[in-house]
């Protein structure tokens, strides 16, 4: 079994294919090398779900990052319209 199509997977995807390699993993009654693929497969998969999980907090804390800068530029404006006496 090729794992080449593990990196177009996505995350709901290879999750749920994850769960069903460590349900047949712990049911037991595969020869070695079946075994060892499935093994395999599902190490595939774990880090294509890690992959998918890095990526969607890089995104997180990029929106976050960027929302902290609106509202630091916000407050900013705000008091330099104190500071002046301007009134929008």
């Amino acid at each position: 079994m090729s794992n080449a199509d593990v990196a177009e997977l996505g995350y709901e995807t290879a999750r749920d294919e994850l769960v069903d390699v460590v349900k047949t993993l712990e049911q037991g009654g595969l020869d070695l090398d079946a075994s060892l693929a499935l093994w395999e497969r599902g190490e595939a998969l774990a880090r294509r779900c890690e992959e998918h999980l890095a990526g969607a907090r890089r995104r997180v804390e990029q929106a976050l990052a960027h929302a902290e800068e609106d509202l630091t530029h916000t407050e900013e404006v705000h008091t330099e319209d104190e500071d002046t006496g301007d009134a929008d």
